[in-house]
């Protein structure tokens, strides 16, 4: 009995590919030392949820993507799918990636925004202009 238990625990696990299993893609998300950066996001353009990065690895990996209409994008080879990579504090990336049949990973190196303080103006505030109330009424209604 035991030996049957064995035999169809191991034959379920050899099981033919299903189709709806998408090729696997793997996006390092770095900064421009080589760095990961743990709070990076990945998605796709048409997509509404964003995926985080591993923070330790900054890696995401993933085979299928579920569109906002409630659809699946699975990865299949030949296609290029085009995936968005942002981070707090870096510049934005757009990138197309052609999948292929193995080996699908990839860096995206992002680079840091550049802000100083001394780069905004002052916000012009005028004072004077305010129209004032009349006392003829046009209050509240109690």
């Amino acid at each position: 009995m035991m030996n049957r238990t064995m035999l169809l625990a191991m034959l379920m696990g050899c099981g033919p590919k299903v189709a709806t299993d998408g090729v696997p893609l793997k996006v390092f998300v770095l900064d421009q030392a080589g760095e990961p950066i743990p709070t990076a996001v990945v998605r796709h353009p048409d997509e509404a949820d964003r995926k985080r990065v591993n923070a330790a690895t900054g890696h995401w990996e993933g085979s299928v993507l579920y569109m906002e209409d409630g659809s699946e994008l699975i990865f299949q080879p030949n296609m290029t799918i085009q995936l968005e990579v942002s981070a707090p504090g870096y510049l934005t990336k757009v990138i197309s990636y052609d999948i292929k049949k193995r080996r699908n990973q990839f860096s995206v190196a992002l680079d840091q925004l550049n802000l100083k303080a001394d780069e905004f103006d002052e916000p012009i505030i005028q004072f004077g202009h305010d129209k004032k109330k009349s006392e003829l009424g046009g209050g509240a209604a109690n």
